[in-house]
């Protein structure tokens, strides 16, 4: 798992389902501070706590850690050209991520 990963589909997660991290936070019962430091990868859940956010957000904990690029969730009546756009958003962005990561190696 890239070490980033996490937040950024965190965030990308949150997000698609048109929830801020104020209305996320609450339904976890955390402070709006925990989930930005979730997704700032400032912190990571406790397993309770991600179970949690995996059925908030509808979405499976291997693809919030980096462990399947599967999204097993709906994408709240977006069209096709916006989830695909979506999931080239997410993919760019862990593109990214690799190359950083090999340079700083």
């Amino acid at each position: 798992m890239l070490t980033d990963t996490f937040g950024e589909r965190l965030k990308a997660t949150r997000k698609i389902k048109n929830m801020t991290q104020l209305e996320l936070s609450k339904r976890l019962e955390l402070s709006k501070a925990t989930v930005s430091a979730y997704e700032q990868v400032a912190s990571y859940p406790s397993i309770e706590t991600l179970v949690k956010i995996c059925n908030i957000l509808d979405v499976s904990a291997d693809f919030l850690l980096g462990l399947s690029d599967n999204l097993t969730f709906e994408m709240g009546g977006l069209t096709n050209e916006q989830r695909n756009s979506v999931l080239q958003f997410i993919s760019t962005i862990e593109k990214a991520n690799r190359i950083i990561d090999n340079n700083e190696q």
